[in-house]
């Protein structure tokens, strides 16, 4: 069976060090009803009050820094970031049920913060060089469960988890993948990938998608493209 995709479940990756360029894109996407996400190359270069053309376009923004430090200057950070209009920010689940705890008490009612689990770009191998044991699915279960009992409104992990994590935790979290790559698409430096319909058929709620559609001659037509 076909699942329909809805424009609202899509985030565009528009991570650049080009604020115009971005902008632009954004603006050029906004009539299409998905929402964005920016993330650490853009940040690193602009800050939070490169985000305010962004948040005035009233899109729902997802701010992708991936926090991992001790709780307080998590906290700290979280704090900072929820004065900036966002409606989601990304910590490393790895940094413990104290910072998870610790960034979700920052954030209040202003961000929802989501746990990234292990990076699309890794597997097995590469786990087991940074001294993961098991699978990904194994690891990123464990990480789920920390972030579901710290109070994280969900989790980001790659498609090919999803279906086991949300088999056991439903609808206490939201599940928010990357690694999204239509059917003929690069891979690029991502490793564990699907296709948006492989994703929504494994249960995700939200799809993070950003060459296929930032690197297209016609950036709408591709969206238009992905919910058919």
């Amino acid at each position: 069976m076909i699942l329909s995709i809805n424009p609202k479940q899509l985030f565009i990756a528009l991570d650049s060090s080009d604020a115009d360029a971005a902008l632009s894109l954004a603006k050029t996407l906004a009539p299409t009803g998905v929402s964005l996400k920016l993330g650490l190359e853009f940040y690193s270069r602009y800050g939070g009050a490169g985000l305010a053309p962004f948040c005035a376009l009233k899109m729902p923004i997802f701010l992708d820094l991936k926090l991992h430090d001790i709780p307080n200057t998590v906290a700290a950070a979280v704090r900072n970031v929820a004065a900036l209009g966002v409606q989601y920010l990304t910590v490393h689940a790895g940094g413990g049920s104290a910072m998870l705890r610790a960034a979700v008490e920052a954030a209040g009612s202003n961000v929802k913060i989501l746990a990234v689990t292990i990076l699309t770009s890794l597997d097995s191998n590469a786990l087991k060089e940074i001294g993961y044991s098991g699978t990904p699915d194994q690891a990123v279960l464990r990480l789920a469960l920390l972030a579901a009992e710290s109070g994280c409104a969900g989790i980001v992990c790659s498609p090919q988890e999803v279906a086991a994590v949300r088999a056991v935790h439903g609808q206490r979290l939201s599940y928010i993948t990357p690694g999204i790559r239509p059917l003929g698409s690069d891979t690029g430096d991502q490793r564990r990938t699907a296709t948006p319909q492989q994703a929504i058929s494994a249960g995700a709620d939200f799809l993070v998608i950003g060459r296929p559609v930032t690197g297209a001659e016609n950036p709408a037509q591709a969206i238009k493209n992905l919910l058919n």
